[in-house]
């Protein structure tokens, strides 16, 4: 399998790769984000192939005729419409995880692998339900800092776990990257 570049330096896309056992360096993208859409969906793809893209121009530079795939991914979580990312603060994550606690929500990740002549992007979608959470819960959670750097103030690999009652889809796509499908599209890259 081809060596891959993982473009973020996000701690639980890398545990996920290392789970699939693939071999990978890490590269994050430095590129400013930019956003033209507000479909979920285009928003996670448009996001994941900047990032992909940058670390693939940076590796063509450094490493010229390299045969690598870098992936690049970014996950979002929408409630009613309304994308949720990582809180800018204490009182987002607390309005956050109100408007969340009881209700369904979907988690986005889209994914772009690039690489020699090649590139595919997706987005999947996994709908998470959260059990109603007091006031008291939230504010302990906040004080935990789990929520602080988390798309929609929550970690469902860690103390969050606590407050969901249900998963439709990819758990891992919750975490932050859909592994399984991104390892099925890898073994079949050359064919």
């Amino acid at each position: 399998m081809k060596q891959i570049v993982l473009a973020s330096q996000s701690p639980r896309r890398r545990e996920l790769l290392e789970q699939l056992g693939l071999e990978f360096t890490i590269q994050p993208s430095t590129v400013e984000e930019k956003v033209t859409s507000e479909d979920p969906v285009e928003v996670v793809r448009e996001l994941s192939r900047q990032k992909a893209q940058d670390v693939a121009d940076q590796m063509e530079k450094e490493h010229p005729g390299h045969d690598m795939v870098v992936l690049g991914a970014d996950t979002i979580v929408v409630y009613k419409g309304r994308i949720l990312g990582k809180p800018a603060d204490r009182d987002d994550a607390e309005k956050m995880l109100h408007m969340l606690q009881g209700n369904t929500h979907s988690v986005y990740t889209g994914v772009t692998l690039i690489g020699k002549g090649k590139s595919v992007t997706f987005a999947e979608e996994t709908k998470v339900t959260m059990y109603p959470v007091s006031h008291e819960e939230i504010t302990w959670y906040i004080e935990t800092k789990e929520p602080d750097d988390k798309a929609g103030s929550y970690a469902v690999q860690g103390l969050g776990a606590r407050f969901i009652q249900k998963i439709e889809g990819d758990y891992n796509n919750v975490v932050g990257l859909p592994a399984g499908r991104i390892y099925q599209i890898l073994r079949n890259w050359e064919e």
